[in-house]
């Protein structure tokens, strides 16, 4: 009876299908043109790249966009370091799973793997967070199987749409899986995502002009945000920010006329060797930037505002960018004499 007994329950396992089987974590190619020649290209990146690569960037057509709007911001960072884009627009985890199985890791050693993935498979009832994370895990496992020197630098997914959403909430429940397998020795997971969003839990325009994909200023955004954690396990030097990094939203603290710190909302957009932009000035209004220049890291413009008992105040404003914060210096002319304080700004 036993005997028996064991004998249909061995049965049933073989004959009942793998509840954890789902479309995320199995491999599978993409059969479009489009995505094949796309294929092909980063596997002949792969293998030019060889043992030169000491960065690589996985993921999806947010990982593409580097070659698109985050060009410059890739130059800056990342070509001295030999690092090989192997995103594809569009891509889910099982698509990823399948090209570093076929041939997009072949002939690289990388120090770090950078990996981003996972959006394209929240769509509606896709995939659910569990099997979201069971995507990303298999991508994780692969590497430290196929290239078990390689660090990886797993990024929480960034958040998408404009407003708070439900596919929103979605992806930080992915996000707070994925944190577990952060181990501090050859995984290290890194949630950037609070960077593309304002105050109000926005997504800036500025940022995400679709609130998916990412402008110049996002790219910049998140080289910053990176960049610490990847040189540290580069071991190599810091990579000089860039004026390009000004643009997006920024809170900016001054010393008050009481001696007490104000801070206010600041937002900046750099075009070329211009800087426009604007300061929150309480409830009257905005201050605009006028005459903003760029040298390097460098900057200045002018802010005029008007005085409570007439006539107007022009502050001559200059400042630096290091390590993704702004310290300056404002002067201006009160009273017959030079008042020069100091100014800060971080990103909202």
């Amino acid at each position: 009876m036993k005997t028996a007994l064991l004998g249909s329950l061995a049965l049933a396992l073989v004959l009942t299908p793998r509840l954890a089987a789902h479309s995320a974590d199995e491999p599978t190619p993409r059969t479009d043109e489009g995505w094949v020649k796309r294929q092909e290209l980063l596997n002949q990146r792969a293998a030019e790249a060889g043992g030169k690569a000491q960065v690589i960037f996985i993921g999806d057509s947010i990982t593409q966009g580097w070659e698109g709007a985050g060009r410059e911001v890739w130059e800056k960072h990342y070509a001295s370091r030999h690092a090989v884009n192997l995103g594809i627009g569009g891509d889910r985890t099982q698509h990823v799973l399948w090209r570093l199985q076929n041939g997009n890791l072949k002939g690289l050693k990388p120090k770090v793997a950078v990996i981003m993935i996972g959006t394209n498979n929240s769509n509606g009832e896709d995939n659910t967070v569990e099997q979201i994370a069971d995507g990303v895990t298999a991508i994780v496992k692969h590497l430290r199987q196929t290239v078990p020197e390689t660090k990886i630098l797993l990024l929480g997914i960034f958040p998408r749409n404009e407003n708070p959403s439900p596919q929103r909430g979605k992806l930080a429940q992915v996000n707070q899986i994925l944190q577990k397998l952060d181990d501090q020795q050859s995984i290290f997971y890194l949630d950037i995502g609070h960077r593309f969003l304002d105050a109000r839990g926005l997504i800036p325009r500025a940022l995400m002009p679709d609130f998916l994909h990412l402008s110049p200023a996002g790219y910049a955004a998140w080289a910053e945000a990176i960049e610490p954690l990847l040189r540290r396990l580069l071991g190599d030097a810091a990579v000089a920010t860039t004026a390009a990094d000004l643009s997006g939203e920024w809170v900016w603290t001054i010393q008050g006329p009481d001696g007490n710190p104000v801070s206010a909302p600041l937002i900046l957009q750099r075009e070329g060797d211009r800087v426009t932009g604007r300061f929150a000035r309480g409830s009257d209004g905005w201050l605009e930037i006028e005459n903003g220049r760029i040298r390097g890291d460098e900057f200045s413009w002018t802010v005029n505002r008007d005085r409570p008992g007439g006539g107007t105040m022009t502050y001559q404003m200059t400042g630096k960018l290091v390590d993704g914060a702004i310290t300056g210096r404002a002067k201006t002319e009160m009273d017959g004499r030079t008042v020069d304080v100091e100014w800060s700004a971080k990103r909202n």
